[in-house]
């Protein structure tokens, strides 16, 4: 069995990310008195189930496993695939790119505290799934007049006017035509979510905003790509103020000619 790593060599080891499940919100107060709204996410514990190299498999990853599940739930390939690293089977697998090498070793385990330190972060989940949708809701028609002739069609999407594939030959809609569907159940990606607090030993994480999908879905969990932190300053001592300058003297008085 492989031997397990220690979190803290996770974390110069690996770019901080995990697979988590969406617990549901709540709101915390924060050093001011204000009331800031949060998701709570139980981030891990993830196992690494393979560690790609750019000599094995021409690039840099690390592949994580998230919720462990009895072998009479998962498939023989799977099986396999996670007794290479000495672990049961998982349910959810996601790959980290990195641009070096890394030190984790195939089963060690990472938890939440690989976020020490990190500001902000992005969240990746699917949507909540609508069924089948109108124009209106589904893409924010203002739909049709409400009088002046308008019978039974005030929520239609219109006339598609010339928005065929090749006009005057064929009429099947052009591709990207907004128009009624199935709507939600879309992979979703939100940026730059200020990162509240951590709960490494309850694997918690606190992030402020509504994150996709329900109560219970699987996200991933990454360090903000696009974020720009701000630097913990200390606030320095004010310069006393300068003594302000001694008045002007007085200009003589022209004398007349």
């Amino acid at each position: 069995m492989s031997p397990v790593a220690d979190v803290r060599m996770a974390r110069c080891a690996m770019t901080p990310a995990l697979l988590g499940k969406k617990i549901g919100m709540t709101r915390v107060y924060d050093e001011a008195g204000k009331v800031v709204p949060v998701t709570v996410v139980q981030a891990g514990p993830c196992a690494v189930t393979q560690v790609k190299t750019q000599e094995s498999d021409g690039y840099f990853a690390v592949q994580i496993g998230f919720d462990e599940i009895k072998p009479k739930f998962s498939t023989f390939p799977l099986i396999g695939h996670c007794g290479k690293s000495g672990i049961s089977p998982r349910k959810y697998f996601h790959e980290i790119r990195l641009k070096e090498a890394t030190s984790l070793a195939a089963g060690a385990t990472v938890n939440a505290s690989i976020f020490d330190g990190v500001q902000f972060v992005d969240v990746i989940g699917t949507s909540k799934g609508k069924g089948f949708a109108g124009v209106m809701k589904r893409h924010h028609f203002g739909g049709q007049p409400a009088s002046h002739g308008t019978e039974r069609k005030h929520r239609s999407p219109g006339s598609i006017a010339s928005r065929a594939t090749w006009r005057g030959q064929c009429g099947k809609p052009k591709a990207g035509m907004r128009m009624a569907g199935h709507m939600g159940m879309d992979q979703v990606t939100t940026r730059n979510h200020p990162l509240v607090s951590i709960d490494a030993e309850k694997n918690l994480l606190l992030i402020k905003g509504t994150l996709p999908g329900p109560n219970g879905s699987v996200l991933f969990v990454r360090k903000s790509i696009t974020a720009k932190p701000k630097a913990i300053v200390e606030a320095a001592p004010k310069a006393e103020k300068a003594e302000k300058p001694a008045a002007k003297a007085e200009k003589p008085e022209k004398k007349g000619k």
